[in-house]
């Protein structure tokens, strides 16, 4: 099917431009909110916990299990994300299907605004336990660092997944065009002519005055025999 409301799949099969690819701002997007998780999730593992003189280990964020819990959860799953809708990215010019094409991109919409809403949650959650924790129940030096990175990264990564989330949707929405999934269209040149139309399967319409005849030219060989010109009054 190649036409209106194809998500492009008319195109599908063409050659993969990695220099437009990554210039893609969803590329971009996809990329920070990858680094942005791994920040997260790897200071809490690193760094978030603290010891009080034995060998049980605390949360640095209010001693509450369920904040590094959340963080890490979180940002392991993004992680992995990001690296799924990356690959999905690259293989979805490939993908002839029109059906596959839209779940494909309904997937990532959906996917992209529920984790916004989790980043959300996750910095609020984080900052409101990190303010109530006292330096006098926990050795705040030694992770203090850890805590503002994985607060600061969280709020980032809302940042991040919301331009996602923008990004899909308005693919989804505007799926209908073919050319916003073309790198004609990432790059910014204008569309390739689509080839004329057919009004009867495997007959191409030409216009009338596409083709026309020469000019008739008299000549000497084209003259009947015993042919005079006439004279010019």
């Amino acid at each position: 099917m190649d036409g209106a409301g194809s998500f492009g799949a008319g195109r599908a099969g063409s050659a993969f431009d990695l220099i437009a690819f990554i210039k893609q701002p969803q590329t971009i997007l996809r990329v920070l909110a990858w680094i942005f998780s791994m920040v997260v999730f790897a200071s809490i593992i690193n760094e978030g916990y603290v010891n009080m003189g034995s060998e049980r280990l605390h949360c640095v964020f209010n001693k509450n299990a369920d904040a590094c819990n959340y963080g890490i959860a979180i940002g392991i799953v993004a992680f992995l994300a990001c690296v799924f809708f990356l690959a999905l990215d690259v293989y979805f010019p490939q993908i002839s299907s029109v059906k596959n094409r839209k779940r494909a991109v309904l997937l990532e919409m959906v996917f992209s605004g529920f984790w916004t809403f989790l980043w959300f949650v996750g910095f609020c959650f984080l900052a409101s336990q990190w303010s109530h924790t006292s330096p006098k129940e926990l050795p705040l030096e030694q992770a203090s660092d850890a805590a503002r990175a994985a607060i600061a990264f969280s709020f980032f990564s809302i940042l991040s997944w919301a331009g996602l989330t923008v990004c899909t949707a308005q693919r989804f929405l505007l799926g209908t065009d073919m050319t916003l999934f073309t790198t004609e269209h990432i790059a910014g040149l204008p569309p390739k002519q689509p080839y004329p139309s057919n009004d009867v399967i495997g007959h191409t319409t030409i216009p009338v005055n596409a083709y026309q005849s020469p000019p008739l030219i008299e000549t000497v060989e084209t003259r009947p025999p015993g042919y005079k010109i006439p004279p010019a009054f």
